[in-house]
Parts: structure tokens; C-alpha cells; sequence
């Protein structure tokens, strides 16, 4: 097998023993809360890493894309949840998936939504659909207590389709960095997406599933009760955003971008290598966090931080400037003379991710890859 001292520069590479232990810890937590464990693909949009996912013992799969929904189910995948509230343009696209097979759920927040989904269904094999609930004012979904909850499953269900129950997603868990508070957001998660669960069963209507999920609030929940599943994704490699959050440690980071040396700056304490945002992308979501890591920082071939906290403080389209932040970085064309190999711990697993074509998986036996794709 090839080595990270040749492969081309720049390049994304998993940790696969760090991934395995991630895996392996939500896993283990999953099944000690006693929820089914539905991982979000959309993190690595990649089969070689849902497979071990799913050998560890996830049910199913969450994509938020058709494109990735189709992908999955041609490599074997037809337990798919579609977590994005449809769009009407896409309900064709996605009963072209039912009707080979795949038992694709989707997503609505409103009556529009569930009208147009009656609508476009077939009725030899209707939509199974959840209906989003808002539970921290995040983004999307329809609250617990409004009455547009119960009219959205009536429409669905005297309609004819499937009403499978209720999903929320705990965006704000992603603005927090304290235990107790993150505690407190899965507990409001949980609590607010269960009673939306029994307002649909006080109805009269089904709510088999009660769908929650994100990473920092699946690690802080202390009890699901009346939750059936969760679903997340970042997890599996982690990211320099979530160790802000605190729910990993660098160490537990399983993404990094590959680089190479190009050049010094010696006189501004620059070293410019050829990863910039094309291959870190342009997140620079830890700027607003208590660490603010730039573009990224700097690791060893190994993986080991470099002393001096090498940070990328800035990123061209194909240049990547790292200094150090603590100041004292001196004789960098001796330290980190050209030709260098680097990596660089991205601040957004996904949004790194998606800037490559492969993952180049390190293992104890060398260097496999791995097939990403990208598109909608």
C-alpha cells in the first residue's frame, strides 16, 4: 500500500483507528440509553465508513440529500431517512426511490408541504413521513404546542400516507461549550419532541418514532424516555468546532487534510503550504468560539500537534499561511524546511469533507482509499 509521504498533496485522511473509536463510543452510548442509532452520512458521504457504522450496530441511515440517498441505497442501503423537509420538485425523485425499493422517510413542517405530499404519492406505495418539530427555535419545524402539528397529521394521514412520527434537531446545542447547559438542551429536546409525540397520539394519529438528534446533545443526554432513535454525524470524525463545544478532545479528531511545504515567510514567521480553502473550505466557524483556530492547525505526518499551536491563520484558494500563536516559531526553513508533510485538523469535518473526491483511510497496514462523493 502507498504512504502519506507520497500520495499528492493536498489530500483528505482519516484516522481510521480514531474513527473506529468514535464509532464505537456512540455506539456503546446508544445502546446503553436504549434508542436505535441512526447515523447521519452526510458528514462523509462515503460507504466504506457507513459500513463500519454499520457493523458497529447503527440501524438505517439519515442523508440530506436525494443524490445521497441514491447513493447509499445502490450500495445496498434501503432504510433511509431524508431529513430535509421536502421540497414538491423533489417528491417524483423521491417515489422513483420507493418504487425500486428503498424505504425512504421524509420530512415536512407544514401544511403545504403534507397537501403536495398527498398529492404526488402513489397510492400502491404511499410516503412514510415524519413531521420536523422545532424544539430550541434553531431553524425549522413546527412547536410541540402549535395546532399546525396536529393539522399537518391529519392531512397526512387522511390522506393516505404513512405518518411514521416526529423529528427535531438541537441546532443550538452547537452554541454551547458547557456541560450543564448541553445537558439541559438534550433534556429540552427530548422532552419537547416526546410531547409533540403524544399530541399526535392524543389526536388519534400515529407517532411510532420520535426522531432526535445532534452530536453534542446525544453525548449529554443523561435519559431518552419516549425516544425511539437518534441521529447524528460529525461524530464519527469530529472536528475542531466540537472540541470547542466539549464534547471531544483533539486527540479524538479522525480528519485531516494532508499538506505540503511550498514556501517561508521568514521575517512575518509564515509558513505557506498548498491546502488552502479549496481544500479546508471556507468554515471559520471556531472565529466565534473561546479558541479561534483559523483555517485549521497544524499536526506532524503522524498526527501529533506540532509544538507552537501551528495555526493556519490564513488560506488563498490553493495557499495556506501557518504561524504559530504563541509567537516564538523561530528557523522555520530549518524546522519545516520545503517538501514538509503536514496535516492540518480541519474546524468542520463536513465542510472539509466535501472538498475531496477520496479519503485517503490510514490503517495499521498502510493507506486504503476510499470513494466520497459529492452533488445533490
Amino acid at each position: 500500500m502507498i504512504s502519506l509521504s507520497v500520495i499528492e498533496t493536498p489530500a483528505a485522511v482519516v484516522d481510521v483507528a480514531r474513527m473506529q473509536r468514535n464509532i464505537a463510543r456512540m455506539q456503546d452510548r446508544m445502546n446503553a440509553l436504549g434508542v436505535t442509532f441512526r447515523p447521519h452520512v452526510k458528514t462523509t458521504k462515503c460507504v466504506a465508513v457507513a459500513d463500519r457504522q454499520r457493523a458497529a450496530g447503527a440501524n438505517g441511515i439519515t442523508v440530506s440529500t436525494l443524490r445521497e440517498a441514491e447513493e447509499f441505497f445502490a450500495a445496498g442501503y434501503d432504510d433511509i431517512l431524508y431529513a430535509v423537509c421536502i421540497a414538491p420538485h423533489r417528491l417524483r425523485r423521491a417515489q422513483g426511490l420507493r418504487d425500486q425499493g428503498c424505504r425512504l422517510k421524509i420530512l415536512v413542517d407544514s401544511v403545504e408541504a403534507a397537501l403536495a405530499v398527498v398529492e404526488a404519492q402513489s397510492h400502491r406505495d404511499p410516503f412514510e413521513v415524519l413531521i420536523e418539530v422545532d424544539t430550541d427555535g434553531h431553524r425549522s419545524g413546527v412547536g410541540p404546542e402549535d395546532e399546525r402539528l396536529i393539522e399537518i397529521g391529519r392531512i397526512l394521514h387522511a390522506g393516505g400516507a404513512t405518518l411514521c412520527g416526529v423529528l427535531t434537531h438541537a441546532g443550538n446545542s452547537y452554541e454551547l461549550n458547557d456541560p450543564e447547559a448541553l445537558e439541559r438542551l438534550a433534556e429540552q429536546e427530548r422532552t419537547l419532541s416526546v410531547r409533540a409525540a403524544e399530541r399526535l397520539r392524543a389526536a388519534g394519529l400515529p407517532c411510532p418514532v420520535v426522531s432526535v438528534g445532534s452530536t453534542p446533545t446525544a453525548l449529554s443526554a443523561r435519559a431518552l424516555d419516549g425516544v425511539t432513535e437518534v441521529r447524528c454525524g460529525v461524530y464519527v470524525f469530529f472536528d475542531l468546532f466540537m472540541t470547542n463545544v466539549g464534547v471531544c478532545a483533539i486527540d479524538d479528531i479522525a480528519l485531516s487534510v494532508l499538506t505540503t511545504v511550498v514556501g517561508h515567510q521568514s521575517e512575518k514567521g509564515w509558513i505557506i503550504v498548498d491546502a488552502g480553502w479549496m481544500a479546508m473550505s471556507r468554515d471559520r466557524g471556531t472565529a466565534r468560539q473561546r479558541h479561534d483556530y483559523g483555517y485549521g492547525i497544524a499536526c506532524d505526518l503522524e498526527g501529533h500537534l506540532l509544538k507552537g499551536d501551528l495555526v493556519m491563520i490564513a488560506a488563498n484558494q490553493e495557499h495556506g499561511i501557518l504561524a504559530a500563536t504563541n509567537g516564538r516559531l523561530i528557523s522555520l526553513e530549518n524546522r519545516f524546511p520545503i517538501g514538509t508533510r503536514l496535516r492540518i485538523l480541519p474546524n468542520h469535518a463536513c465542510a472539509t469533507g466535501a472538498q475531496f473526491s477520496e479519503y485517503h483511510a490510514a490503517t495499521g497496514n498502510g493507506i486504503e482509499t476510499w470513494r466520497r462523493f459529492n452533488g445533490w
